[in-house]
C-alpha cells in the first residue's frame, strides 16, 4: 500500500516511510491510494471476532511493512482494553473510550503509534524526535504510549492554561524521554509550530522528526477499529453517530471505517464554540476563525489539521458530504445544562465532550431511531466544570489522587518558531 498527498506535490511513499515522515513535503496529509473493501467474509462475520483480531483484519491493508504476525501481536498490545457501549437513555447509547492507561480516546492511535515505530526503529542508530501539539487528551497518551521506549524522544507542545489540571499533569511528570513545552499561545499555535518545524530543512538534517498528532497515518487510521467494534455491540441499519471533534481525526477515522464497508450510518459532526466545520456544512465555506477557549478545552481547534482528510474521503465534493454529514454546535451555558440534565435524567455521567454528542442527539435522532455519542475521556479530567455544572465535587478515584502529587516539569516558550527552533536544536 502507498501513501500520497492530499497536496498532491510529493511522491507516494509506503506505510513505514509515512509513519516515520509523518508529513509529507508539500505540508499535505498522507492517505492512502486506495481503500479496499473487507472480503466478504470479514465483513458478514466481524461481529464475531475478538478486538485485537478485528483490528488486525482492519490494519492488515494498510500497514504492509510490518509481517503480520508482528502486527497481530501490535494489535494485541494496543488493544487491551475495553470499549463498551452502554445505554444512556431510550435510543441513545455511549460509546466509552476512556477506559485506557490515559482514560481518553487517544491511547488507541497513541498506542499503535508507539508500537509501529518501535518497530521500525529497533534497527536503527539515530534517535527519532516526535513532536506532538496537544489540546488536552493528545499529549498524556502520547506521553503513556512512548514512555521509556528507546531510542525515541518525545517533545509535547500544550496551550499554556488552556488544559486541564488533570491534564497537564499526565503530560508534564513522567520525564524520562518525555519532554513538555508550555506555549504562551492557543491549540493552533502549538500546531503551526510542529508543522513549521516538519518543514526546516535544517532542523530535519539534525533530528529525525516525526509527529504523534493525527496528522500521522498511523495515528489515525487506527480509530476507525473502535467504529466498527461499536457494531459489535449495537446493530442498528440507520445508526445517527454524534463524533465530539476538535481536529477532525476521530470523525474522519468513522469514515474511513465506513468505506471499509462496515455499515456505519451518518454522522453529525459535534463542535463547542469553534464551529468552522458545521459552519463549513452549512455554506460551504471554510472559514476559520480565531481560537475560542471553552469548557470542553480539547476541541479549542480552529483550524482541524484533518479537514483535507474528510474532502478526500469524499472526492472534495461538498454535496457528498452533506449527505452523510451533518454539523451541530453546543455553546459553553448548554454544555453544563446538558451535564446536569443527563446525570438527573439518567444517572449518567458525561463529560464536556461527551456532552455536546449526547445533546445533538437528543436535537437530531428521529422518533425510534437509534443514536449513539462517543464519550471520548473520563469526566474526571475536567474536575471544575464538572462541580460548576453538578453543584458538587465528584469523588477523585485513585488514579487522581497519585497523579495530582506529582511535580509539573515543563519548560515555557513563546509562540514563535525561532524560540522554538532553538529550544529543538540545543
Amino acid at each position: 500500500m502507498k501513501f500520497f498527498s492530499t497536496n498532491r506535490k510529493a511522491p507516494a511513499v509506503g506505510f513505514k516511510e509515512a509513519v516515520i515522515n509523518s508529513l509529507p513535503s508539500d505540508n499535505g496529509l498522507y492517505f492512502p491510494e486506495s481503500i479496499p473493501t473487507l472480503s466478504p467474509e470479514v465483513l458478514s462475520d466481524f461481529t464475531s471476532l475478538a478486538l485485537p483480531e478485528l483490528g488486525f483484519e482492519m490494519m492488515k491493508p494498510f500497514a504492509t511493512d510490518i509481517p503480520e504476525a508482528d502486527l497481530f501481536q501490535i494489535l494485541e498490545q494496543v488493544l487491551s482494553f475495553d470499549i463498551p457501549v452502554v445505554q444512556v437513555a431510550e435510543d441513545i447509547y455511549s460509546l466509552e473510550l476512556y477506559h485506557g492507561p490515559t482514560y481518553a480516546f487517544k491511547d488507541v492511535g497513541a498506542r499503535f503509534l508507539a508500537r509501529c515505530l518501535g518497530y521500525f526503529s529497533q534497527d536503527q542508530q539515530e534517535e527519532v524526535t516526535i513532536l506532538v501539539a496537544t489540546s488536552g487528551d493528545t499529549g498524556g497518551a502520547v506521553a503513556n504510549g512512548f514512555y521509556g521506549v528507546e531510542g525515541v524522544k518525545v517533545v509535547i507542545l500544550y496551550p499554556s492554561g488552556k488544559v486541564s489540571d488533570l491534564q497537564e499533569k499526565q503530560l508534564t511528570t513522567l520525564g524520562g524521554n518525555i519532554s513538555a513545552l508550555e506555549v504562551a499561545g492557543d491549540f493552533d499555535d502549538c500546531q503551526a509550530l510542529v508543522k513549521q518545524a516538519f518543514l526546516d530543512k535544517e532542523l530535519n538534517e539534525k533530528l529525525s522528526l516525526t509527529s504523534a498528532n493525527s496528522i500521522n497515518i498511523a495515528r489515525w487510521m487506527p480509530q476507525s477499529i473502535y467504529y466498527a467494534w461499536m457494531l459489535t455491540q449495537l446493530a442498528s441499519e440507520d445508526l445517527l453517530i454524534a463524533v465530539p471533534s476538535g481536529n477532525y481525526g476521530n470523525i474522519t477515522a468513522a469514515m474511513f471505517a465506513r468505506r471499509m464497508g462496515f455499515p456505519l450510518g451518518s454522522f453529525l459532526a459535534c463542535s463547542n464554540a469553534n464551529d468552522v466545520v458545521p459552519r463549513y456544512l452549512q455554506t460551504g465555506g471554510y472559514e476559520p476563525e480565531p481560537t475560542i477557549a471553552t469548557y470542553a478545552n480539547a476541541m479549542d481547534v480552529s483550524k482541524p489539521s484533518n479537514f483535507p482528510r474528510m474532502q478526500e474521503l469524499y472526492d472534495g465534493s461538498y454535496e457528498a458530504i452533506k449527505e452523510d454529514v451533518r454539523g451541530f454546535t453546543l455553546s459553553d451555558e448548554e454544555i453544563l445544562q446538558t451535564i446536569a440534565d443527563c446525570r438527573r435524567e439518567s444517572r449518567y455521567l458525561l463529560d464536556p465532550h461527551g456532552a455536546i454528542g449526547y445533546a445533538a442527539l437528543k436535537e437530531h435522532c428521529k422518533p425510534g431511531q437509534r443514536g449513539i455519542f462517543l464519550e471520548t475521556a473520563h469526566p474526571i479530567k475536567f474536575a471544575p466544570t464538572m462541580a460548576k455544572a453538578l453543584g458538587q465535587e465528584l469523588h477523585m478515584p485513585g488514579f487522581v489522587t497519585d497523579l495530582i502529587k506529582r511535580e509539573k516539569v515543563a519548560d515555557k516558550i513563546g509562540k514563535g518558531f525561532e524560540e522554538f527552533r532553538e529550544w529543538l536544536m540545543k
